[in-house]
C-alpha cells in the first residue's frame, strides 16, 4: 500500500532534491507501461527516474507494486452551478470527482442560466474560487445570438456546445443551414465545438404520434435514426466550414455505423458513456428513473455494437455525462417517463466502471488512459499539461493497487444524487491515492487537505 515517509537517503545526478518522489510503481500512459519513479517539484513532473537511479526528495511515497495513472479528465459533466445547486454544486461534484480519480472536470453550460455570454462565463469562473477539489474547465453554449462568440473566445473556454434538438429555442440549431451558419462564426479560431446529435423534426413528430407517456414512447422520440442523422449532418457541416467538432454520447449501432463511414470527412472525435456500455433498455425495468437520461438506453444488440466500436478504436473518449438530480426529483411521480429528470451521477465511478471493462478484457489499462485522460486532454485543449505522466506536465497522478479489489456502493457516493447505477459491482483494483498538481488530495477514499482546484482554460 502506498505510504508517505521522510526524505529519501539518495540524491539524483544533479544533486537536486525533489519536493516529492513516488517510487516503486509502474507508470501507465496511453502508449503502454514503463517502470519509472516520478520526481515532482512545483506541482509538475520534474523527472521520470529509472529504477535504481539515485534521487532525493523531502517526501517519498512508496508505491511498490502499484500502477501510476495520469489523473482522469471527464469531458462531459454537469456540476449544476449556478442555479441548480439542490442537485449538485462545485464543491460536492468535485468531491465526487476527486474520490473517483477524476482530477480535471469539464463542466457543461446547461445550468441556470445557461452559460452563453462572456459575462456569464466570467461569473461562473469566479464562483469556483476556493470551492473546487479538482481542476475544472468550463464549456459554454452557442446561442442563436452569434454576436456573443468573440467575447467568449477571449476567455478560452475548453469548448463551445451546440445543440440540434431537445433544448430551449434560444439554443436550438434545428436545420443544417442553422448549424452551418453557426460554424462560420468560428472561422479562424482554434477551438472545439461539441455537438449533441439529434433531430428536432423526429422528436417533434414522434412525440405527436405517441402520447402514451411510456418508456417505449420516450425511446421512439429519440431513435437511432435521430442520432445517426445528427452525426451525419454535424460531420458534413464541419467539413464544409473546416470546423473542429466533438460528437457527444453515441450509443446506437446505426450511430456507430454512420460515424465509422463518415468520420474521415472532418476534424472530429466522438464519445460514449460507461452507462451505455453496460446497460440496455431492459434495465429500465429494475432501475427505472435512476437510469433515465437522454439519449435513451438501447437494445442489447446496440450495446454489443458500441462495445465492439470501443474495443476496435472507433470511440475516442469515454465521459460520464455526470448529471445528478436530488433524490426526491427522481422519486416523484410523473405523468410520462419522458418527464422524469434525465441524467445520473458518474464522476465518482468513472475509473471503476472503466476498470470493469479492463477486468472483462474489452480494453487494457493503457486504453483506459487513452480514452479517459490523454484523448480528452488533447482534444479539449489541455494536452500540454494534462492527460499523461510526462516531464513538464501537471503532477495529476493516481496510485492504483492491482492487488486489492474495490466495490462500488451507494453508501459511499458523495454526489447529491445519493446513488450510483453501478451499486454492488466489484473490480480487481483499488485507488489508494490521488494527487493534484503534486499534492495528495485523496488517501484511502477520503479527502485530505483543503480545496486546491483551479480553473483551466484552453491552450492557445
Amino acid at each position: 500500500m502506498p505510504a508517505s515517509s521522510g526524505a529519501a537517503d539518495k540524491s539524483n545526478e544533479n544533486g537536486d532534491m525533489f519536493e516529492t518522489l513516488i517510487r516503486g510503481a509502474t507508470i501507465v500512459n496511453a502508449e503502454g507501461f514503463k517502470r519509472r519513479d516520478i520526481g515532482i517539484t512545483d506541482g509538475r513532473i520534474a523527472a521520470l527516474v529509472a529504477p535504481g537511479e539515485t534521487a532525493s526528495a523531502r517526501t517519498v511515497f512508496d508505491a511498490s507494486g502499484a500502477y501510476l495513472l495520469p489523473g482522469l479528465v471527464d469531458a462531459h459533466a454537469h456540476l449544476r452551478e449556478p442555479g441548480l445547486t439542490h442537485k449538485e454544486d462545485f464543491s460536492s461534484g468535485t468531491h465526487a470527482a476527486a474520490l473517483g480519480g477524476v482530477t480535471t472536470v469539464l463542466d457543461m453550460p446547461t445550468d441556470e442560466p445557461w452559460t452563453a455570454t462572456a459575462e456569464q462565463l466570467a461569473d461562473k469562473m469566479a464562483m469556483t474560487e476556493a470551492r473546487i477539489h479538482v481542476d475544472v474547465g468550463l464549456q459554454t453554449v452557442v446561442s442563436r445570438d452569434l454576436s456573443h462568440i468573440p467575447g467568449l473566445l477571449d476567455l478560452a473556454p475548453v469548448s463551445f456546445e451546440l445543440f440540434t434538438a431537445d433544448v430551449p429555442d434560444d439554443f436550438l440549431f434545428a436545420t443544417p443551414d442553422a448549424v452551418a451558419e453557426a460554424f462560420k462564426a468560428f472561422a479562424g479560431s482554434d477551438t472545439l465545438i461539441g455537438i449533441s446529435p439529434g433531430d428536432q423534426s423526429i422528436l417533434t413528430s414522434s412525440t405527436g404520434r405517441d402520447r402514451s407517456g411510456t418508456i417505449a414512447a420516450f425511446q421512439a422520440s429519440r431513435p437511432p435514426l435521430a442520432e445517426a442523422n445528427g452525426i451525419a449532418r454535424a460531420l458534413v457541416a464541419a467539413a464544409s466550414a473546416e470546423t473542429r467538432i466533438h460528437v457527444r454520447q453515441i450509443n446506437s449501432e446505426l450511430g456507430v455505423e454512420t460515424w465509422s463511414r463518415l468520420r474521415g470527412m472532418a476534424n472530429a472525435s466522438v464519445e460514449t458513456t460507461p452507462q451505455n456500455l453496460f446497460f440496455s433498455a431492459a434495465d429500465y425495468e429494475t432501475q427505472g428513473a435512476n437510469l433515465k437520461a437522454s439519449p435513451p438506453l438501447r437494445s442489447p444488440h446496440d450495446v454489443d455494437a458500441l462495445r465492439a466500436a470501443l474495443s476496435g478504436g472507433l470511440i475516442d473518449i469515454v465521459a460520464t455525462d455526470h448529471a445528478p438530480h436530488a433524490p426526491a426529483e427522481k422519486a416523484a411521480p410523473y405523468a410520462a417517463f419522458a418527464d422524469i429528470p434525465g441524467g445520473m451521477p458518474g464522476l465518482q465511478t468513472l475509473l471503476q466502471a472503466m476498470l470493469k471493462l479492463v477486468d472483462e478484457g474489452l480494453i487494457k489499462l493503457p486504453d483506459l488512459v487513452r480514452l479517459c485522460a490523454r484523448n480528452p486532454a488533447e482534444r479539449f485543449g489541455l494536452g500540454r499539461r494534462k492527460g499523461k505522466i510526462a516531464t513538464g506536465h501537471d503532477a495529476d497522478i493516481l496510485i492504483l493497487d492491482p492487488r486489492q479489489s474495490s466495490t462500488i456502493a451507494n453508501a459511499d457516493q458523495v454526489s447529491r444524487a445519493g446513488y450510483t447505477p453501478f451499486d454492488g459491482w466489484t473490480v480487481q483494483a483499488r485507488l489508494t491515492s490521488v494527487f493534484l498538481r503534486g499534492r495528495e488530495i485523496v488517501r484511502e477514499g477520503k479527502l485530505i487537505g483543503p480545496k486546491v482546484g483551479n480553473i483551466v482554460t484552453r491552450e492557445s
